[in-house]
Formats: structure tokens, C-alpha cells, sequence
């Protein structure tokens, strides 16, 4: 594993499903329009899919679940790869409607997948490598719809305050963590209150990250409340000229409320059980973002945060090597 990681650092390129050796003995099967809820097999065009997936669109989390226990990884990269896909609907469509049909599909799928009937599934990788992790770890299903309902949000649409901006973070980010946890089998107050910083912590900062590639129909991740604080307009926020002192506060002022649910996570690692540790690798990229933002003062577009982080794959090593975040 660490070879591997290292051979990231050195070419910048990340490692194949080949190389990587993902948990699979589970019977093969052929491939059907629907199959029955009781019939989960596992087929390895399904798991290669969700790595790919998750590789392709969820670089840094990707590299985290590389090191998770290898028995673990491939239902982790199909989590992984469930949020990537409800995630991309939101920003691939721009009509509303478009956006609730195609999310239907997915609550449709979570529905049957949990059915104790003899209910169908869609033949879709993910869907077929997520119901084999809902049988091997029984997972639980309100998380599963947390990550689908938060995206029927539309995504021009403001945030009044920094609580509803927080609680879009939980419901997107912490409810994969909870499902990640539960694959482990640990039940612990203190993982959960660590882990629901987190996913705040971590979804406020890529709700920044993704600002400056949005376009001007996808709206701003600034709070309303805070940017009425600072006298700054949605227009402003768009524009983010670098010399725009009112946006750098509005920013320093979300970010610092990342950073705080960020410092609330990591003060509680003493009492993260060593085995569960690598779930927590992601707060590692999320300070290292919050840092490389304070240091370019705050200005969202500045060419270092556009830049991909070369070290982190050596960084996430270190961190999983010596069991921390």
C-alpha cells in the first residue's frame, strides 16, 4: 500500500483497480434488467465501477479508503460511490423537476434494496455493490436517504444562516462517515459526536472549494445572515475579486466555522478506537485546504487552491501509519 501511494506522489497518477487488490469472494454471476433482493451477488465489473467512480470524482476520499482494512474497502469505495452519483445529478442538471426525477431513482432503489419483500433492484453498479453492503454490514437505511434528500436542494438557492449552511454539511458529508463506522461495528457516542464535526467541518470546506468553479446559476455557498453582516451582495460573492475585503470576511468567517467543528473532531481523538482512526484521514485534507485558504487570505479563486495537493497521498500514510488525524 504504501508503494502504492508513494508511486502517486512520484507520477501523479493513481493506482488501478489491478493493482490494488479489493476483498471479493462472493459467487459470480450473469448480468440481468432486474434481479431479486434476496439474489445479492457480488460481479466484479461492479466493483470496478465504483473504484473508478470514486477515483475519478472523489480524489482525497479515494485515497483515504485505499486504507481502510482491506475487508472493508470494496463496500466502502460502493458508499463512496453512491454519494458521487446522487451528488452529480444536482450539478449536471439545472431544471428542478429533472433533478427530483432523477433522485426518485434512487429513492426508489433505497426503498426496494430495504424491502423485506420480494422486491426488483435496478441493474446499476453501484445499487448492486451497495446491496451487498446493506446484507454484509446491515447498514442502515435513513442515512442512505439523508444523502439523497439533501440534494433535492436546489443549488441556486441561498443558505439563511450558518446553521442551515452546517446542517447541509451533516446530512451531505457525516452520513457517510456513519455508515463507514457501522461497517466497523463500532457503536460509540464519541465517534458519532467526532464524526458529525467532521462532516460539517468537511462540508463547509468543499462547498468553498466548489465556489469558485460554479457558475453564476449555481448560486453562492455564503450564508445570507453573513453576508448581510458584511454589507457584500450575492453579486460580489460571485464576482470574488481579489481585492474585495467585505468577501474575504465573509469567508474568513465561514471558514473559521469550519475549522472550529474541524478542532471539535480532533480534540476527541483520544477517545477514537484505533481501528476506527482511518475513517477520520479526510479531516487531514480538509486543514490542510483551511490552512492553504488562511494562507492566501482568503480569497477562494487564488491560484494555490485550484492546485491539486501532490503530498497528501505521503501525508495520508504518515497519518494512518502513526493512527491519527
Amino acid at each position: 500500500m504504501l508503494k502504492l501511494l508513494n508511486n502517486c506522489v512520484r507520477t501523479n497518477k493513481l493506482p488501478t483497480i489491478y493493482e490494488l487488490k479489493i476483498h471479493n469472494k462472493r459467487q459470480f454471476t450473469s448480468t440481468v434488467s432486474e434481479r431479486n433482493v434476496n439474489d445479492a451477488i457480488s460481479n466484479p465489473a461492479s466493483a470496478n465501477y465504483c473504484f473508478n467512480l470514486v477515483r475519478q470524482y472523489d480524489y482525497e476520499n479515494f485515497l483515504c479508503t485505499l486504507l481502510m482494512a482491506e475487508k472493508h474497502r470494496q463496500s466502502a469505495l460502493a458508499v463512496r460511490a453512491f454519494n458521487v452519483e446522487v451528488s452529480k445529478i444536482a450539478s449536471i442538471v439545472s431544471d428542478d423537476k429533472l433533478n427530483t426525477i432523477r433522485l426518485k431513482f434512487w429513492y426508489d432503489a433505497i426503498e426496494n434494496m430495504f424491502s423485506t419483500k420480494n422486491s426488483k433492484i435496478p441493474d446499476h453498479p453501484v445499487i448492486k455493490e451497495i446491496h451487498l453492503a446493506i446484507r454484509d454490514y446491515n447498514l442502515n437505511k435513513m442515512y442512505f436517504s439523508r444523502l439523497v434528500k439533501c440534494r433535492e436542494r436546489p443549488m441556486n438557492r441561498l443558505f439563511v444562516t450558518t446553521k442551515e449552511l452546517e446542517q447541509y454539511a451533516e446530512e451531505s458529508v457525516s452520513s457517510i462517515y456513519y455508515l463507514l463506522v457501522k461497517m466497523l461495528k463500532c457503536e460509540s457516542l464519541d465517534v458519532d459526536h467526532a464524526l458529525s464535526h467532521l462532516g460539517k467541518a468537511q462540508g463547509i470546506a468543499n462547498l468553498l472549494r466548489a465556489q469558485s468553479r460554479k457558475d453564476r446559476s449555481k448560486g453562492v455557498c455564503i450564508p445570507q445572515e453573513t453576508m448581510l453582516k458584511h454589507g457584500v451582495s450575492q453579486e460580489r460573492i460571485l464576482r470574488n475579486k481579489i481585492d474585495d475585503k467585505g468577501v474575504q470576511d465573509c469567508v474568513f468567517e465561514i471558514a473559521s466555522v469550519a475549522n472550529s467543528h474541524l478542532e471539535k473532531a480532533k480534540s476527541l481523538s483520544s477517545k477514537i478506537p484505533r481501528d476506527v482512526k482511518p475513517v477520520f484521514l479526510p479531516a487531514v485534507a480538509t486543514e490542510r485546504y483551511l490552512e492553504r485558504l488562511r494562507k492566501c487570505d482568503f480569497h477562494l479563486s487564488h491560484p494555490q487552491l485550484v492546485k491539486r495537493d501532490n503530498l497528501l497521498p505521503a501525508i495520508f500514510y504518515w497519518n494512518y501509519f502513526w493512527k491519527k488525524y
